[in-house]
């Protein structure tokens, strides 16, 4: 069976870190694997994941006709969309149905709301039975285990030592983008550092390299009580490890509502501190809920703003639960379905035999049946 993935993101980015680990697993006895790649600047990322491809075609720079004879010429059978609705997608593509099996998945957190596409990969956890298939004009396909494979970044240093343990205090950290930080999330956090008046908050963010974003930013902590000695607000780092470092003086990693973080999420989880989340209603506030629970944790998932303010409490005042948490995280994560690339791609590869053996079925039932001549019937020629 042939399978495509088409994405712009094949190079260092957060759809890599989740795709790489599956395209290394899937089983080529079965599946040969083609990557349409909308890269206009390749990195040592996309080579990599270019070598995980039996086939690789550089679709950057060809209109769309030109990418749609091409997948019909290498006769995918099953074609899967990593980027939707996001910069330098494609997804109108699909609408061509360009294979006979179209699926999204990964890079964008919502249905297309294009019909063509028939299936979007998810799980459980990030949408419940019942509750969210009715909002999705694709058929909902819940992975078991999740619907996420991570690979931590090979360059990702050590876990240290608990930082409070030398600083006397406990730090909070959120390292995700700063446009999920709402004011609700502000007033939230401030809260928490009203009812822990030695601890510290560590954001990070490509956003805050802006003088006017960190002003505003201290500004709103200001107006709720919270002092700039006690936020820490930083620009972007120039390498993936020296980014991943700054975990090293993180106890504890504040996710985000209603937008939660997810290679954040993952990356704070590498690295050793634990991940407080806000489940919401929708799937992107519970794709946090889905990673904790794939690696086990699902007591740091909070249904209200007053349990995730009581669990980040309960948590930061337990200094032998947050050493033990920091001391094994990484062993967790690795006997995790999280890491667990044989067993997902084995669950996917399930998922997208049920997917094609459907279509064969629907085009049988679909095939006119051929009409009997009768006996002594004669035609006219």
């Amino acid at each position: 069976m042939n399978i495509g993935y088409l994405s712009p993101d094949f190079k260092r980015h957060s759809v890599a870190c989740f795709i790489e680990p599956l395209l290394a697993a899937h089983d080529r006895s079965r599946f040969k694997i083609f990557g349409y790649s909308g890269v206009s600047n390749s990195d040592p990322v996309t080579e990599r994941i270019k070598g995980l491809c039996e086939e690789w075609r550089d679709v950057s720079r060809l209109g769309d006709d030109w990418i749609a004879d091409r997948t019909r010429a290498d006769r995918i059978d099953i074609l899967v969309d990593l980027a939707g609705h996001t910069g330098e997608g494609r997804p109108l593509l699909f609408a061509h149905k360009l294979a006979p099996v179209q699926v999204t998945w990964l890079g964008y957190p919502n249905t297309t709301g294009i019909a063509a596409i028939d299936y979007r990969l998810s799980d459980a956890v990030a949408d419940p039975e019942g509750a969210a298939d009715r909002f999705h004009v694709e058929k909902l396909v819940r992975l078991p285990g999740g619907f996420l494979c991570y690979a931590p970044a090979p360059e990702a240093p050590a876990v240290a030592e608990l930082p409070l343990l030398g600083s006397g205090h406990v730090t909070f950290g959120c390292f995700n983008n700063l446009a999920k930080l709402t004011p609700a999330m502000v007033a939230l956090w401030a809260q928490l550092l009203v009812a822990l008046p030695g601890a510290r908050l560590h954001l990070k963010s490509f956003g805050l390299a802006a003088e006017s974003a960190r002003r505003s930013l201290l500004q709103q902590f200001a107006d709720r009580g919270i002092g700039a000695e006690r936020l820490e607000l930083a620009a972007p780092v120039e390498s993936l490890a020296a980014h991943l470092a700054k975990y090293q003086g993180i106890d504890i990693a504040l996710d985000v509502y209603p937008y939660n973080g997810v290679a954040t999420t993952c990356e704070a989880l590498w690295m050793g501190v634990p991940v407080i989340t806000l489940a919401g209603p929708t799937h992107v506030s519970r794709v946090g809920a889905s990673l904790l629970h794939s690696v086990g944790l699902a007591e740091l998932v909070a249904g209200s703003a007053e349990e995730y303010l009581q669990k980040a409490l309960e948590l930061a005042r337990n200094d032998d639960r947050l050493g033990a948490l920091r001391r094994t995280m990484r062993d967790r994560l690795r006997a995790s379905p999280l890491l667990d690339a044989r067993r997902f791609a084995g669950a996917l590869e399930n998922a997208y035999r049920e997917m094609w053996d459907r279509w064969v079925q629907a085009e049988e039932a679909a095939r006119p049946v051929e009409r009997e001549s009768q006996p002594g019937s004669s035609e006219r020629l």
